[in-house]
């Protein structure tokens, strides 16, 4: 199945301690079902020190479940959902249920 949701897309979370947020997504992980999320989901991580890190508690952004997130739209920046369809040139787009604005090519 194709992908909805991809690495650089714009998403607001749907539910959670961050509703209403959005952010980038930098990483997805299909076979778990989620995305990291810039500045979305953060916690506290406590690391030991090491030769290449100092080490103490460290905030990064954990792994949110895809079904809490959803696509910004590109017209008005609302949660949408996505759909595909084939342009003139026979590529497969998405585009944004909301608008109908194609989200890539």
């Amino acid at each position: 199945m194709a992908a909805k949701i991809r690495k650089g897309d714009r998403v607001v979370v749907l539910a959670g301690r961050d509703k209403g947020k959005s952010g980038q997504v930098t990483k997805v992980m299909p076979k778990e079902g989620r995305a990291l999320v810039a500045g979305v989901n953060i916690v506290q991580r406590h690391t030991r020190q090491s030769a290449q890190s100092e080490g103490g508690i460290i905030a990064k952004s954990a792994p949110i479940n895809l079904s809490n997130i959803a696509l910004e739209d590109p017209k008005d920046g609302k949660p949408t959902r996505v759909g595909f369809r084939v342009n003139d040139d026979g590529t497969k787009v998405r585009f944004a249920k909301r608008s109908g604005e194609v989200i890539d090519g």
